[in-house]
């Protein structure tokens, strides 16, 4: 099934949402917000789930879902925590800023706990301060737990599952060095992130859903031009099981906490670190890499971070082309 929030309140309005992507039931007759289902996630879940199949079968009062009017599908979380699963993306984006990578980050995640009480919309702008800053993309993906209890393995976090979604991560890249440079972490750098305009449950995501890893193209464009072809179940070096259990190691895990993937990332075949798909590519899921294959081929960066009037759209689609989780589009203004 597929869930999503209206704006009202706070934490929002529940609503089922149709396969399609096309309807919507209310959903606050079973239950009011999404975090409420997932504080009592196998009170509620079942009936949601024959709401979501009624509404598919137009066998309930059903209305037109519009994307644009959806609030994140969580408004505000209790915990949202961001990993490193493309391994192949922090080699690149600490190669750009002259960093070396540790072996240990290919056997044990990254992980920065973010702002949860400003959950984005799918069509939210980026407010941009700054353009000095440095603003860039991060296309991911992301899930939203049940309650974990302290020290799961990888394979018994898979089974906290609830919900799976996209996001995009906004990092303002010239803000990070200075932060980081600190020892502690990023807090400025990392603004608001957007999520798609519905989560989606992992048995609704069919055998695209395997191992905790979501084996479908992440479609990133940029001004209506294609910028990132993303292979997302490739290349990822930590499933979500991994993540959960890295995170669950000393303590455990409330339910509603969303983890992301961190950005999604692809080589080559040749082991090259990618091509733009103008030039055949899968493309990148951030300005970051690209910038950082410039300099490798030419000295220097050549694209650009975000400007103001700029347009991300963040999109995966199914085998037969159909949108899954509705999509991300945000243009960048001034505050």
């Amino acid at each position: 099934m597929k869930l999503a929030s209206l704006p009202q309140g706070r934490d929002g309005r529940l609503i089922v949402v149709s396969h399609d992507l096309a309807w919507y039931a209310d959903a606050d007759h079973i239950v009011p917000t999404l975090q409420a289902a997932l504080d009592n996630w196998d009170e509620h879940a079942p009936a949601l789930a024959s709401l979501a199949v009624e509404l598919d079968h137009e066998a309930v009062p059903r209305k037109r879902f519009h994307e644009r009017e959806a609030a994140a599908p969580l408004p505000r979380a209790y915990q949202w925590v961001d990993g490193s699963a493309y391994v192949n993306h922090v080699e690149l984006v600490r190669r750009a800023r002259g960093a070396e990578l540790p072996p240990s980050f290919w056997h044990d995640p990254l992980m920065y706990q973010g702002g949860s009480d400003d959950l984005r919309p799918a069509r939210s702008p980026i407010e941009l301060a700054d353009p000095a800053w440095g603003c860039d993309m991060e296309a991911e993906l992301c899930v939203v737990t049940g309650d974990v209890p302290q020290g799961v393995s990888a394979r018994e976090a898979l089974a906290h599952i609830r919900l799976v979604g996209l996001v995009n991560d906004v990092s303002l890249r010239n803000l990070i060095p200075g932060e980081l440079g600190k020892g502690f972490g990023f807090v400025q750098a990392k603004p608001a992130s957007a999520f798609s305009p519905t989560f989606v449950t992992p048995n609704a995501l069919g055998d695209a859903w395997r191992g905790g890893k979501l084996n479908l193209p992440l479609c990133i464009d940029l001004n209506g031009a294609p910028f990132g072809r993303i292979e997302a179940g490739e290349e990822c070096t930590f499933d979500f099981g991994a993540l959960i259990a890295h995170l669950a190691k000393t303590r455990c895990i409330g339910a509603g906490s969303i983890i992301g993937s961190g950005t999604v990332s692809n080589r080559d075949p040749d082991g090259s670190p990618g091509r733009p798909v103008a030039q055949g590519g899968r493309g990148y899921a951030c300005i970051a890499e690209q910038r950082m294959v410039e300099t490798i081929a030419g000295g220097a960066p050549v694209t650009q971070f975000l400007k103001y009037g700029d347009v991300v759209r963040i999109d995966m689609r199914d085998a037969r082309n159909h949108s899954i989780f509705g999509a991300i589009e945000q243009e960048v203004v001034a505050p």
